[in-house]
């Protein structure tokens, strides 16, 4: 189950220190310090960036069909017909941990490292902070931007999400040119103390932040302003290779599980999931001409019949798949017994992505397709489907896993497909691609991937569906009012109960509002 990590010993000294009187400052404690250097901010604000999508991931991913509840239930959930669990702060973990793992103390360490010069850990710090806005404003539309962290404030007002947007890009122009400096108090061997994704290397979170600045351009692409040279020049600026992946590495060593992937059996949050008819068919020739995926097998899990299935979106359960054909979960079994390690990104030590290069290549890949290069769209998606097939024998590595690695002949042989690499590439084959290349980590871009589309666009040459086989869930949750999901509701606990003024003002109180269109999607 979900464990949380103690994200500061800062918050708790500083109420201890505004306690006490002065005569009691001749004490010290050097288990409870006063203050700490800026670089010991970081590790927990690092592992909530990339952890923190995977708790939403558990119904992120029930919206984009990557897999569905399968525990016994004769209903649908809330979450497979698109709808919301009220009066809850499931699919909230990302707003807690922005306006309060991080929050505060990433302030803090950004005040630190400014006054120290320290411009490689602030350039993270900044990339950090714009981390956050893109993700909240991207699953919940308005956030709280201008007065979030506020101690003077009892109610907090929401901006736009136009705002937020422009916010991240001025905090990723900021880092990118911090980022290049290397006087004042600059050292790779500071930083790399609280850097467990990079160890210290700032030219590696340079790359990082010309992705995500890529990654946030390409979401304006229903917009006028929309510029795909600019996306892809920021991706060519990124990551040259799977050596760039921001990955982080759970080492699982402690006994409180905080320190084991999130998808690992251990933590056994995703027992009673499974993969859903969606993912499946991308993989196994149904949506591409009989072609099927070698990724499938090292990827996705099996029924005891050696087939590989996936269930219906609305059907409850199994529906009528017998034993033999209902597939296991994800860790190799078809009740919730424990195995480690799995496979794929399922295991203890498995390593966790926030973005990748095969990623960021199917962004180029769309943005130049858009833009009328089909010459630098192909060479993309061949590289984005390339450097994931790596990507998945490398994550089939971590942890000892007992899944066959994919073979350089059966990469090459899939890689020569027609159906795959047709001559004239179309976003179909992108979209659809990318939705494989993220599965199972990239929760976030994946939903906005689709609504951007708005789930069931076909592409305007071919006329294919851009996400082939997907189709929202016929039977919806009452509150959408016969709508597909577009939003989550802000967190529960922090907005329903103490600031429902501002909620109201946004019309964050109506039932349906989860349905509500986002503004980066608009025209």
């Amino acid at each position: 189950m979900k464990k949380i990590l103690a994200t500061t010993v800062v918050a708790a000294s500083l109420a201890f220190t505004a306690a006490c009187s002065d005569y009691l400052d001749v004490n010290t404690n050097p288990n409870g310090p006063q203050t700490v250097t800026a670089n010991l901010y970081l590790p927990p604000m690092i592992h909530w960036m990339v952890t923190a999508p995977q708790f939403d991931g558990r119904f992120v991913g029930r919206y984009t069909q990557e897999w569905m509840l399968a525990n016994g239930q004769t209903v649908l959930s809330t979450w497979d017909r698109m709808g919301y669990d009220p009066s809850s702060d499931n699919g909230a973990e990302q707003w807690r941990d922005v306006y309060w793992s991080l929050g505060q103390n990433l302030i803090d360490m950004n005040n630190k490292a400014e006054a120290e010069q320290r411009w490689d850990l602030l350039g993270v710090g900044l990339i950090l902070k714009a981390w956050g806005w893109q993700v909240l404003t991207d699953l919940h539309g308005e956030i709280i931007v201008k007065e979030a962290i506020d101690p003077s404030r009892t109610a907090f007002d929401y901006d736009t999400q136009q705002f937020a947007y422009e916010e991240v890009k001025r905090l990723l122009d900021s880092a990118i040119v911090l980022l290049q400096r290397t006087d004042g108090a600059v050292d790779a061997t500071y930083l790399g103390k609280g850097d467990k994704i990079y160890n210290g290397d700032r030219t590696k979170w340079l790359k990082f932040a010309y992705g995500f600045r890529a990654l946030s351009l390409n979401h304006y692409s229903n917009k006028a302003n929309y510029d795909p040279a600019a996306v892809i020049a920021d991706v060519d600026r990124s990551f040259a290779s799977n050596a760039d992946d921001a990955q982080l590495q759970y080492p699982a060593q402690s006994t409180d599980n905080a320190d084991r992937n999130f998808w690992g059996p251990t933590r056994d949050n995703i027992t009673n999931y499974r993969q859903t008819r969606f993912i499946v068919g991308l993989m196994d020739g149904t949506q591409f001409g009989g072609t099927v995926d070698p990724r499938m097998s090292r990827m996705l899990a099996p029924s005891s019949d050696g087939q590989f299935r996936g269930l219906d979106p609305n059907v409850p359960g199994y529906g009528a798949l017998t034993a033999a054909q209902q597939p296991f979960n994800f860790y190799g079994y078809s009740g919730t017994r424990r195995q480690s390690p799995s496979r794929y990104l399922f295991s203890d030590k498995s390593k966790m992505p926030v973005m990748t290069y095969s990623q960021l290549q199917f962004i180029k890949a769309e943005a130049a397709l858009r833009s009328g290069d089909q010459a630098t769209a192909q060479t993309a998606y061949r590289n984005a489907i390339s450097s994931h097939i790596d990507f998945v024998n490398a994550h089939n590595t971590d942890d000892g896993q007992a899944v066959t690695q994919i073979s350089a002949a059966e990469k090459t042989t899939f890689l020569a497909s027609p159906t795959i690499f047709p001559a004239v590439l179309d976003l179909s084959h992108i979209m659809s691609q990318k939705v494989i290349a993220q599965w199972a980590w990239g929760h976030n871009e994946l939903w906005m991937d689709m609504r951007r589309y708005h789930y069931t666009d076909n592409d305007p040459v071919t006329g294919v569906e851009i996400f082939r086989g997907f189709a929202p869930p016929t039977t919806l949750y009452p509150d959408n009012a016969g709508k597909v999901v577009q939003r989550i509701r802000p967190r529960f606990n922090s907005e329903y109960v103490w600031n429902r003024a501002s909620l109201d003002a946004i019309g964050g109180l109506d039932t349906d509002y989860h349905t509500k269109p986002l503004w980066i999607i608009l025209p």
